[in-house]
């Protein structure tokens, strides 16, 4: 067996793909799962899911967004499209990259979402950071909003990725 070019973009969109799955999987999770049920665990029980849990948590995601770009990028050079698809397609008008243009943009734009404002804002409310006790409510609320900001980019993100692979231009 020969592992030719062909071999090597399918291992980088193979992993493209696993590292997508994770984070936007633990956004989904944060968003949909951990931050409503919140207020139904006991007082008593919370300081295991913030020392615990949500930094794991974190961890994982903050490194799952960093992989999804570094192999969304080099699959875009390796398939020859990387520029195209960075101005939108406009420089061939090729649809496919516009398609995946818009959605490597709503990726970039999430991932400095989670490492340049998420993940500072939820150091300081899980108190991983020592700031001031007034600021761990703001610094919650602005990781959370940011964090929803995400959730809904991900939806046209998804939409764009898979379609500029799948619809039939």
């Amino acid at each position: 067996m020969t592992f030719d070019f062909s071999f090597w973009v399918f291992g980088v969109r193979w992993l493209h793909v696993l590292s997508g799955v994770m984070w936007i999987g633990l956004l989904w999770y944060f968003n949909f799962v951990q931050m409503p049920s919140m207020p139904k665990i006991p007082d008593e029980q919370k300081p295991a899911i913030g020392k615990v849990i949500a930094p794991a948590a974190l961890f994982w995601f903050r490194w799952a967004a960093l992989s999804t770009i570094v192999f969304g990028i080099i699959l875009a050079f390796m398939n020859g499209y990387f520029w195209q698809a960075l101005v939108l397609g406009l420089s061939d008008r090729v649809p496919q990259h516009s398609l995946i243009g818009f959605g490597m943009w709503l990726g970039a734009i999430m991932a400095f979402n989670v490492w340049f404002v998420i993940w500072p804002n939820q150091q300081k409310a899980l108190g991983m950071v020592e700031v001031d006790a007034a600021e761990k409510p703001k610094a919650a609320r602005t990781a959370m909003l940011f964090s929803r900001t995400n959730t809904l980019l991900s939806i046209p993100m998804l939409f764009a990725m898979v379609g500029a692979q799948n619809m039939p231009f």
